[in-house]
């Protein structure tokens, strides 16, 4: 009997934590999870892939990245909590934790000066390191003068993102051959604009849902009252809300920052309104950018032209001898609904109830940090092998695709292929 209650003890011991690993939990263990697209790119928690089947080798890999970490984009983000937090302190109306907020975002608006949007010292490292895992990983794929075709955005920090890849895969094999560029000519693929799309993304309904699901959640109340001295001052002269939502995305943001080793904003926050805030975040990433029955469930085919240009392109690729590599450098509005396009990870769920979004697995930081990629890497066995293998990895770990396959997390590129084209014709424009 003792021996049988130790076993069962043990079990629960070992699954408990497992089962109860939910955002919330992973969000109070580490608060930086909370910044949704502002979270810092945390690099691989898979350590070791899965070998390929018998025989097989990579050969040609298949990218799209996001930049890495930046700076916020409005000038609004930075200065509108020092003006409203400065005006309050002219009147002696802030608390002395206000005044040190006040100090704090003062820091962060003046290192932001005239680097709106611009990638920190962070997110070149980031995109130096990500280069160097996928050589190491995978040095078959750029071996000898291969060439590495990499294309990018018209946006600066894309831009630097990928030349900071570019110099670190450089530093590992000289004898690579690369080719960059920026143009507005790849732009219909890169970062596709769509109008139609756009207007559909949040009806009348899916707003009324969405701003009820907020209100049960997000009340900025107690942090208000604790960087103010006086609640009529706040009642009547501070937007609540949208101070509460910019100090939020500073702090988020501020993991991006050089200023990250002396200051932070999260102290200001309780755990439940972090959580709260992340859900905010969760579920406006979900309606505009996923496969959300409120909207049509239309979104990610945003980016048919990327998928259709990573398909065509790699047959191209396929028939030759030594094909390297092609990387994408864009922006978290491309990955996030590529990843659900694809149906990495399930991230093709369609959800109605947005109080169901967590337990069905709909986790936006799990997909889209600072420095986001999808990776294509192929396999086979000879140059004139035509069962080729493909893997899909999600920020450099293995993932999973809704296509049929008897060597997950291989699959074979014959089916990858048909599934996608076939899904991509479904739609009408």
């Amino acid at each position: 009997m003792d021996k049988l209650l130790l076993l069962v003890l043990s079990f629960l011991l070992f699954q408990s934590p497992l089962e109860a690993q939910t955002a919330r939990d992973e969000i109070r263990n580490n608060v930086c999870l909370s910044a949704s697209n502002y979270l810092a790119y945390p690099g691989p928690s898979q350590k070791k892939l899965t070998p390929a089947p018998k025989g097989y080798s990579p050969f040609y890999i298949s990218h799209y990245g996001r930049h890495g970490s930046r700076y916020l984009i409005s000038p609004d983000d930075y200065d509108v909590p020092v003006r409203v937090l400065a005006r309050a302190d002219s009147l002696g109306k802030l608390t002395p934790l206000g005044k040190d907020v006040l100090r704090r975002v003062t820091m962060l608006r003046d290192e932001a000066a005239g680097r709106l949007g611009e990638l920190t010292e962070l997110g070149a490292e980031q995109h130096r390191q990500i280069a160097r895992r996928m050589y190491e990983r995978f040095p078959e794929v750029f071996k000898g003068n291969v060439v590495v075709d990499a294309k990018s955005t018209v946006v600066i920090r894309c831009i630097l993102s990928m030349e900071n890849e570019m110099q670190q895969l450089l530093l590992m094999n000289p004898k690579l051959t690369i080719k960059h560029d920026a143009s507005m000519h790849d732009m219909y693929y890169m970062n596709q604009s769509d109008p139609a799309l756009y207007a559909q993304k949040m009806p009348r309904r899916a707003e009324v849902m969405w701003k009820e699901y907020c209100s049960r959640r997000v009340n900025p109340e107690r942090l208000m009252l604790s960087l103010f001295s006086d609640s009529s001052y706040v009642r009547y002269e501070v937007d609540a809300s949208d101070l509460n939502y910019k100090l939020f995305s500073l702090a988020s943001n501020l993991q991006s920052s050089e200023l990250r080793h002396k200051i932070t904003l999260y102290d200001i926050f309780t755990d439940d309104e972090l959580y709260a805030n992340w859900q905010m975040e969760n579920t406006w990433w979900y309606i505009n950018y996923g496969a959300c029955p409120l909207n049509g469930a239309t979104q990610p085919f945003s980016q048919r032209n990327l998928l259709r240009n990573i398909i065509h392109q790699a047959d191209s690729c396929i028939a030759l001898d030594e094909p390297g590599a092609t990387l994408r450098f864009g922006h978290e509005t491309m990955v996030l609904p590529l990843t659900c396009l694809l149906g990495i990870n399930g991230y093709d769920s369609q959800i109605s109830s947005l109080d169901s979004l967590e337990s069905k697995g709909w986790i936006n930081y799990k997909v889209f940090p600072m420095g986001a990629n999808i990776q294509l890497v192929f396999y086979r066995r000879s140059r004139n092998d035509k069962d080729v293998l493909v893997k899909v990895l999600l920020n450099e770990n293995e993932a999973t695709l809704p296509v049929k396959t008897d060597c997950a997390p291989y699959y074979r590129w014959s089916d990858f292929k048909k599934y996608y084209l076939d899904k991509l014709d479904t739609y009408k424009n």
